[in-house]
C-alpha cells in the first residue's frame, strides 16, 4: 500500500509542470491552429514555409464574408470612407492612415478620414462607428478591438448598405465583406517562435506582454505560437501572459513584473503589440539585462531603432503597415467598383500588385518580415 501511494505521489509530481503550463496558456484564443513546418536539422537548408505558398497550395474555402444590402451604385464615382482603428496616437495606425491617404490621392475617387477612440477600448470604437452609420458613409475601414463585440455595429453598417472591410484585427466573417490580413497568423508565430530560439536557445522561457486577452490578432498569433512551440520546440517553457492594454507605462511595468518575478529563470520577453514591444525593450535595458533578457515582438521599425542600435535587440517582426492601410482602400474600392466579388483569387492593389485572396474572404498583403540591426534604419515609420 505505501508502496502504491508513493507511486501515486510520484506521478503525480512529475504531471504537475505539464498541467501547469497548460494552464498558463491565457491571451489564446480555441481556434484550430496550423502550425508551419519546423525548420530542418542544423546544417540542412531551413525550410521555407512560406505562409502564402502554403495557403495557395490547399483548396481555397468558400466564401465567408457578409455583402453590403442595397447599396448604392458608385461604381467609379467619388465615395467616402471612415477608417475606424482600435485607436488613434500611436504610431502603427499613424502608419496604417499615412497609407490610406497614399491610396485615396492614388484612386483620385476616394475621400478617408481616419476617427476612432484615443484608448483601445471596444465600447467607444462601437460608439464611433455607429455615429457614421447614423450620417451615412459608402464604406467603413476598422481594426477591431473585439472580433465579437463590434460585429453587430458592422452588421447593421451592411444592413444600412455600407460596404465594410477590416484590416489589421478581425470581426466574425460575415460581419465584414473582406479582411486585409496582414500575414497569416501560423507565419507570424513561426517568425516570431524562430527567432526566440535563435537567440536564446531550443529551451528557451519566456512570458508575453500583449494588449488584451481578447484581442483577435493577438490571441490568434499566440494560439498559434503555442502550437508550433508545441511542435518543433517542446523543450520551450511558456512562463506568463500578461495584459497591459495598449498602454507604453503599463507595458513596462508588466514586462518589470515578469524580469523580477522570474529572474534567471526569464530567457525572454515576447511583446505582441507596437507598444508592448518598445516598453519591454526599455524595461530590459533599464534592468540592465540586455543580452541576458532577449525581447522578440512586433512592433514599428522607428520605435525599436534605439534598441536595435545598441545591440539590445536582434529581432522585430511586423509587415509595412503603410502598405496594409494602402492595400485596405484599394480593397473597398474594388468592392463598391464590382471588381472584387466572392469567389475571387485576387485583387489588384496598386504599387502592391495583385494580392491572394485566401480563407474564402482574406486578402493577404504578404509574408512577415524581420526587421534586424543590417535593414532597420532603411525604414521610416
Amino acid at each position: 500500500m505505501k508502496k502504491l501511494l508513493f507511486l501515486s505521489c510520484l506521478l503525480a509530481l512529475l504531471l504537475t509542470p505539464a498541467l501547469a503550463q497548460e494552464d498558463r496558456w491565457d491571451g489564446a484564443d480555441d481556434l484550430p491552429v496550423n502550425p508551419l513546418e519546423c525548420p530542418m536539422m542544423e546544417g540542412a537548408m531551413m525550410a521555407t514555409a512560406d505562409p502564402m505558398a502554403t495557403e495557395m497550395a490547399m483548396e481555397m474555402p468558400e466564401y465567408d464574408g457578409g455583402l453590403a444590402v442595397n447599396p448604392a451604385d458608385k461604381a467609379g464615382q467619388d465615395i467616402v470612407v471612415v477608417d475606424v482603428p482600435k485607436l488613434v496616437g500611436i504610431g502603427y495606425f499613424a502608419a496604417t492612415t499615412l497609407g490610406q491617404q497614399q491610396a485615396a490621392e492614388e484612386l483620385g475617387n476616394v475621400t478617408v478620414t481616419t476617427d476612432a477612440p484615443t484608448e483601445a477600448n471596444i465600447d467607444d470604437q462601437i460608439a464611433v462607428i455607429d455615429s457614421y452609420i447614423t450620417q451615412g458613409v459608402d464604406g467603413i475601414l476598422f481594426a477591431a478591438n473585439d472580433p465579437v463585440a463590434i460585429s453587430p455595429v458592422l452588421t447593421r453598417a451592411l444592413e444600412a448598405g455600407i460596404h465594410v472591410v477590416g484590416y489589421d484585427a478581425n470581426s466574425t466573417p460575415e460581419a465584414r465583406t473582406w479582411f486585409v490580413n496582414q500575414a497569416e497568423f501560423n507565419g507570424i508565430a513561426k517568425a516570431m517562435i524562430d527567432s526566440m530560439a535563435t537567440e536564446k536557445g531550443a529551451d528557451a522561457s519566456f512570458g508575453i506582454v500583449t494588449s488584451t486577452f481578447t484581442t483577435p490578432n493577438q490571441a490568434r498569433w499566440i494560439a498559434e505560437m503555442w502550437a508550433y512551440a508545441g511542435k518543433c520546440y517542446p523543450e520551450m517553457t511558456w512562463l506568463e501572459t500578461l495584459e497591459a492594454q495598449e498602454d507604453a507605462t503599463l507595458s513596462f511595468n508588466q514586462a518589470t513584473t515578469l524580469i523580477n518575478k522570474y529572474g534567471e529563470d526569464l530567457d525572454g520577453i515576447f511583446g505582441m503589440t507596437s507598444v508592448a514591444t518598445p516598453s519591454s525593450a526599455d524595461a530590459v535595458t533599464q534592468a540592465g539585462l540586455c543580452g541576458t533578457v532577449a525581447v522578440v515582438g512586433l512592433a514599428t521599425p522607428n520605435a525599436m531603432k534605439p534598441y536595435v542600435n545598441d545591440g539590445c535587440v536582434q529581432s522585430v517582426v511586423l509587415w509595412n503597415p503603410i502598405d496594409l492601410g494602402y492595400a485596405a482602400v484599394y480593397v473597398l474600392r474594388a468592392v463598391v467598383d464590382g471588381t472584387l466579388v466572392p469567389g475571387a483569387t485576387t485583387v489588384a492593389a496598386g504599387r502592391l500588385g495583385d494580392l491572394q485572396i485566401v480563407n474564402g474572404s482574406e486578402v493577404l498583403l504578404g509574408a512577415p518580415f524581420i526587421f534586424n540591426a543590417a535593414n532597420i534604419n532603411d525604414f521610416d515609420f
